[in-house]
């Protein structure tokens, strides 16, 4: 145990140290020899803790005390060199004294491993010659001891002035505690502090802190599930625990939280919520301290990995040890919120904090129903008792809310968080219990409002126990902004802003849908409910689907409406993943796709459920390529299952094509003979693969050509998000790959990507590309995107090489896994092969799969490529070199190989 150690007992240890230092008369040497002695002690010590935190990795009360109580010892017996050795003073003056007392988290006694040491050096007067000698001989031991020291010399005076004038040193001044010298000055400033300056200044104290709570709040991200979180500043960390504990001192004098159950703020169960947060909270931050060997406190993706395996917590089958820690991790923070929001509510009720009283002068208030009170503005219950008599009346408190618009006073959340018990099987299955919940999804405007609330009181999976599991569920990538709870609030969210009309211009298909009218009740359960079955071992969508079931018929939905659920929870991927890992001008695709959905009921349904979905994972997911994707898949489907399959025949669409493209080329002058040979010099597979506008500027690139020129037309295409890139040039073997390592190496990021060959020899590929924020390139970017891209083309810059160091993960990414798979699939297209390539992401990836592809003499036709993050799903449509589908196994499988291998290499070069 550290306490072993003799530093941990000024009685033992200064004796020891005196000793140590017999003979030394030099200063230098005293303090040199002291600063040997103490680091010697120190490492010693700090192994000791390090070893006691290993032992209970996930709690670590013990240890930030333990820290803090080496840091009086080591600060103890500097001062005692300092006034015994170096400056003794035999008859000291009444000015003469010097109280050292440890301030801000030092003063609590809470320290982190790699935490600031913050002393106040207290003197009755001015200081005196003495005292800065002493001070400055402590100061210049513990700087030699490698510590980060935060200091001032004041007077009582000085702290009493400078206290009423700034409100962090008031803060500091909150929390400190004496740890060596003159402690009946230490006694004065707390006595002093208390009668002249905190007890007249409560209410002025109490808006400060909670304005500066708010404030960093905003600053840290104002979400409690922020994916990467301050554990110390965050919303739910250590400093919201923080901000409770200095309220409750300058108000109450406690000098523990456990006090606070006393004086009636906190029951015991809160208390111990309290308690078990601060650990957890604390031994995070420990373990980031440890790991960086300097104050860290952001949870960063990498740092993640490393305090969960050190915390305990192992992968299992169904998920990483990482998204177990960072589930409990969110669940703390949950709780701290709701015991700040209690704590807070006191305030409001014995001091100051009448805040929401503002709204009550300029919002016609409506009449409550009965059994609920308007209390300084919240909604309150009248009768405890009478509330709790009846346990549907804890859903009637979030409807009430929802209905009044008024927030729901923290008394009446506690009362419920405390009676979770009562809502059972019963409740669950009461046909007015339900139409509540049906009513808060779809009857008030704003769900999300009264769902997030009753998730983080925990009612929302109380009364759907199907919910629980996903409940502060993180999913360990850089896609997923929010955790799945709140994703799905989110994309609730998402859906009541369509139906309020609040996306006309950006989302014109989604927002006609749901004017004209569709299943709400199906859509809205559907949407909350499409995650539901994540974080087991089985596929999401199917348990999900099973769970939906389950849930939309104890709801008591109609048959057919619990089947439309449960369809839309199962394929909620479908319409998404075909849109953006598929060809949709490829009739096969759109043909199977109309086929899986059967009913137009059902396609507006899923591509609603589908927006809201891209929309709820985090902000900037959503773009104009997604969701012109999205408009054609939809158009394209719609006129097929209205009008029938023939719709998509791959003839009617090629003549289509080529009677568009004459139109165009009429209207542009072109002579009619010029027209039949631009139409003439095109394969069949060229024609329902481009708009017409793309086949437009082909038609112009490639007139009157030279067989050694390159032309290329660049220009942003806004209705898509992207930059299209037209290239035309002699064909050769490889040369998509080509264009594919020239076009990252600018920066871009292909979207999706087509490549045909003339029947005269010409290769006409086109590309779609974003810059790194998802947009097109700007225009003064274009003419250096053109010049790198003619460089490379010409062998100036080789791909393969200026990749090395590109292709180099982030550390802050590098612990994301994502396990390769490569599909074949002859079944999805007509007459290619789909290869799907699903592996981590890195921008010479493309670049290597095509040239491992042209190597092996496979012809790429079109590829689509589909980012989430840091994982990507790249997915070309092939033909070997007589033209045909990849039939033989043998081949798909040599193939495979050669794609892993590829992937494998790119990765370890990226690594050296």
């Amino acid at each position: 145990m550290p306490g072993a150690n003799a530093i941990f007992d000024p009685d033992q240890f200064l004796p020891l140290l005196d000793a140590a230092l017999q003979g030394q008369d030099q200063p230098r040497d005293i303090r040199s020899r002291t600063v040997a002695l103490l680091t010697e002690t120190r490492n010693t010590a700090m192994a000791d803790i390090n070893a006691g935190f290993a032992g209970h990795p996930r709690a670590a009360r013990e240890t930030v005390r333990a820290i803090a109580a080496l840091t009086d010892g080591i600060v103890t017996a500097i001062h005692h060199v300092a006034t015994t050795h170096l400056h003794p003073l035999h008859s000291a003056s009444e000015g003469e004294r010097l109280a050292v007392l440890a301030v801000g988290g030092y003063g609590r006694a809470e320290m982190a491993p790699a935490s600031d040491v913050d002393l106040l050096f207290l003197t009755p007067y001015k200081i005196t010659p003495w005292a800065e000698s002493v001070v400055e001989s402590m100061l210049y031991m513990l700087w030699d001891l490698k510590l980060k020291i935060g200091h001032s010399i004041r007077t009582i005076d000085d702290c009493l002035r400078l206290g009423t004038e700034d409100m962090t040193i008031r803060t500091s001044l909150v929390e400190h505690r004496h740890v060596t010298g003159h402690a009946p000055l230490a006694q004065e400033l707390r006595d002093r502090l208390w009668s002249d300056l905190f007890e007249k200044t409560v209410p002025e104290f109490i808006e400060a802190k909670l304005d500066e709570r708010t404030a960093r709040h905003q600053r840290q991200g104002g979400q409690r599930y922020v994916l990467e979180p301050n554990v110390k500043e965050g919303k739910g960390g250590l400093r919201d625990l923080q901000t409770l504990y200095w309220i409750a001192k300058y108000i109450h004098r406690v000098d523990r939280a456990v006090e606070l159950v006393d004086l009636g703020v906190f029951s015991r169960d809160e208390h111990l919520a309290f308690w078990q947060a601060e650990d957890f909270l604390w031994a995070v931050r420990c373990h980031l301290h440890l790991i960086a060997g300097r104050p860290v406190d952001v949870l960063s993706f990498d740092m993640q990995v490393e305090v969960a395996r050190r915390m305990g917590y192992a992968d299992t089958p169904a998920r990483r040890g990482v998204e177990y820690f960072m589930q409990d991790y969110f669940r703390h923070a949950t709780r701290v919120g709701e015991l700040t929001r209690v704590f807070l509510t006191e305030l409001e009720a014995r001091h100051v904090r009448n805040a929401p009283f503002l709204g009550r002068f300029f919002r016609r208030r409506r009449k409550l129903k009965a059994g609920f009170v308007d209390q300084h503005g919240r909604l309150a219950i009248q009768s405890e008792a009478e509330f709790l008599a009846d346990p549907l009346n804890m859903l009637r408190l979030f409807e009430e809310a929802l209905r009044t618009g008024i927030l729901i006073h923290p008394d009446a959340m506690r009362v419920v968080a405390a009676n979770l018990h009562l809502i059972d099987e019963k409740v669950r299955t009461d046909p007015e219990a339900i139409r509540i919940f049906m009513d808060l999804l779809l009857k008030h405007g704003n769900p999300e409002r009264s769902l997030r609330r009753m998730n983080e009181l925990d009612v929302l999976a109380t009364f759907i126990p199907e919910f629980e599991p996903v409940v502060a569920m993180m999913q360990f990538n850089v896609y997923h902004h929010y955790t799945v709870d709140e994703h799905s609030i989110q994309c609730v969210a998402a859906l009541a802003e369509i139906e309020r009309g609040e996306h006309p211009e950006d989302l014109p298909l989604s927002s006609e849908i749901m004017q004209d009218g569709i299943n709400r009740k199906v859509l809205y359960l559907a949407v909350l409910l499409h995650d539901i079955g994540k974080g087991r071992r089985e596929d999401h969508s199917i348990l999900g689907a099973r769970l939906a079931r389950r849930i939309a018929t104890r709801f008591g939905l109609a048959a057919e409406d619990v089947e439309t659920v449960e369809w839309l929870v199962r394929n909620h991927l479908l319409m998404s993943d075909v849109a953006q890992k598929r060809d949709i001008s490829d009739p096969r695709t759109l043909r199977d796709f109309a086929k899986a959905v059967k009913t137009r009921k059902r396609l507006d349904l899923l591509l609603v459920l589908t927006v809201c979905d891209i929309r709820g994972v985090g902000p900037g997911v959503w773009n104009n390529w997604k969701a012109a994707l999205l408009r054609q898949l939809h158009q394209e489907t719609a006129a097929a299952l209205e009008s029938g399959m023939e719709e998509l025949n791959r003839d009617r669409r090629q003549n289509d094509a080529k009677r568009s493209l004459k139109h165009l080329l009429v209207a542009k002058g072109w002579e009619a003979k010029e027209i039949r040979a631009e139409i003439g010099r095109h394969y069949d597979n060229y024609w329902p693969g481009l708009p017409t506008e793309t086949q437009g500027v082909f038609a112009e690139l490639l007139r009157g050509l030279a067989e050694d020129d390159i032309r290329i037309d660049l220009r942003a295409d806004h209705d898509r998000d992207a930059t299209r890139a037209a290239f035309v040039l002699a064909d050769h073997p490889g040369i998509f790959s080509r264009l594919c390592g020239a076009l990252t190496l600018t920066g871009a990021n292909v979207v999706d990507a087509r490549t045909y060959t003339t029947r005269d020899g010409y290769a006409t590929a086109v590309f779609w590309v974003q810059d790194a924020e998802g947009h097109p390139f700007a225009e003064d970017r274009l003419p250096r995107l053109r010049q790198t891209i003619l460089r490379t083309l010409k062998g100036e810059i080789v791909a393969q090489d200026a990749f090395a160091s590109r292709d180099k993960p982030k550390k802050r990414t590098r612990e994301f896994k994502f396990p390769t798979h490569v599909t074949f699939d002859n079944e999805g297209s007509d007459i290619y092969t789909i290869i799907e390539v699903d592996t981590r992401d890195r921008p010479g990836l493309l670049y290597d799969l095509t040239r491992t592809l042209a190597s092996n003499h496979i012809q790429i036709v079109s590829a689509v490529i589909a980012t989430f993050g840091a994982q990507v799903v790249d997915s070309f449509y092939v033909k070997d070199m007589f033209g045909l589908k990849l039939h033989s196994g043998t081949k798909r499988e040599s193939l495979e190989k050669k794609l892993r291998k590829a992937i494998a290499d790119g990765a370890k070069r990226a690594e050296e």
